[in-house]
């Protein structure tokens, strides 16, 4: 059992005590994957050294199964780190660099060499390991990193952001690698990245952060459908969600969200909850994804109180998609993601529908989601 808890986690720094974490609570289950993700210098990598002991703990306390290990020496703390930066030695063999930390525990050399080809098989590196670091592509640099941390057989994994010093199709490729290998291993790990696409595809869990607070801590299907802020909705999701301020209005007994330019039904299933909660007549701001706004006419049927109109002003053809980027008015601009085969040209006016049973709505003044999710 490899459980972690963090009990109100404070990280400051010089005399002023500026705080890079801030209250940062959390459980992370036995075998979990749970992945920290958000801009950079929002403290995720503090949090991580942290846990390892390369940085002290201001306040709070962190356990590792039951265990506290805040004056722990990093060594004790049965946990491997896996860097950035691989961090081998150059001057040694890839395998000396596997074997470098059961060396420093003394164990027999038999068991060493059987643990380290071990690791070696599982990672496929096996024909590497008499070669340097620098002999490598950065992939296999980044397995034996890997072999280096999994043949200690820790209780806990750390990665800081392993991926970020290699080129897009490695980093999914490795991702899968990363994935394939803990659910063999079984290990709890925790792993940082400022990527949301990496978030979203290796977590169990995902923790999002700002300015060293928690945003959310939930799966990545329910931070993408239900996100608890405007910060989370815009953070998490590629192309980004779309954001637009108006007002809710009522009229002949139905909620509508306007601008100057739109006005828009809002289902009854989620005028209901807004009007519970006293928003009508207020500003609010609006969220939809991209890929919740249509060019297809036949979905202009479904939807008729959302159909509206803009200038296309360019697109990203992205292979199996197409982004458009429509001026919908008032330096307004939307991103529809849609099928590639839709083509149109510079300034031309387009139809657009919205499926507003997925729209979200958030209080202007705080960010925070209000009381609506997808129906």
């Amino acid at each position: 059992m490899s459980r972690i808890l963090f009990n109100h986690i404070y990280k400051t720094y010089g005399r002023d005590k500026h705080a890079v974490v801030k209250d940062f609570n959390l459980h992370v289950e036995d075998k979990e994957f749970i992945v920290f993700v958000g801009p950079s210098g929002c403290g995720k990598s503090t949090t991580l050294r942290m846990i390892a002991g390369l940085e002290d703990i201001s306040e709070g306390e962190i356990f590792i199964n039951d265990q506290k290990v805040n004056d722990l020496p990093p060594k004790d703390r049965d946990i491997a780190m896996v860097f950035q930066n691989y961090a081998l030695y150059p001057n040694m063999s890839n395998y000396e660099n596997i074997a470098f930390g059961l060396r420093l525990r003394k164990m027999p050399k038999s068991d060493i060499d059987r643990a380290v080809k071990k690791a070696a098989r599982v990672l496929e590196i096996e024909n590497f390991l008499d070669r340097k670091p620098r002999q490598l592509s950065g992939g296999q640099r980044q397995r034996v990193a890997l072999g280096r941390a999994i043949v200690r057989e820790p209780q806990v994994f750390l990665m800081d952001e392993p991926l970020s010093n290699l080129d897009a199709k490695l980093r999914v490729q490795m991702r899968t690698e990363i994935i394939r290998l803990q659910k063999q291993l079984g290990v709890t790990t925790i792993y940082v990245t400022h990527d949301q696409t990496e978030a979203m595809t290796m977590g169990d869990r995902i923790v999002v952060m700002k300015d060293g607070i928690i945003q959310q801590v939930d799966t990545p299907e329910v931070v993408y459908n239900s996100p608890a802020n405007r910060f989370v909705a815009g953070f998490v999701g590629s192309p980004p969600m779309n954001f637009i301020d108006g007002k809710l209005t009522e009229r002949d007994d139905k909620l509508f969200f306007e601008t100057k330019r739109l006005r828009l039904e809002v289902p009854r299933g989620k005028s209901s909850m807004l009007l519970e909660n006293k928003y009508l007549n207020r500003s609010v701001t609006f969220g939809i994804r991209p890929e919740n706004i249509s060019v297809e006419p036949i979905m202009f049927e479904g939807f008729p109180g959302a159909v509206f109109s803009g200038l296309h002003k360019f697109n990203e053809l992205m292979g199996a998609d197409r982004y458009l980027y429509v001026d919908i008015g008032s330096g307004q601009d939307l991103i529809v993601r849609t099928n590639p085969r839709y083509h149109y040209d510079y300034d031309q006016n387009i139809q657009l529908v919205m499926d507003m049973n997925k729209v979200l709505f958030f209080d202007q003044n705080s960010g925070e989601r209000l009381a609506t999710s997808y129906v």
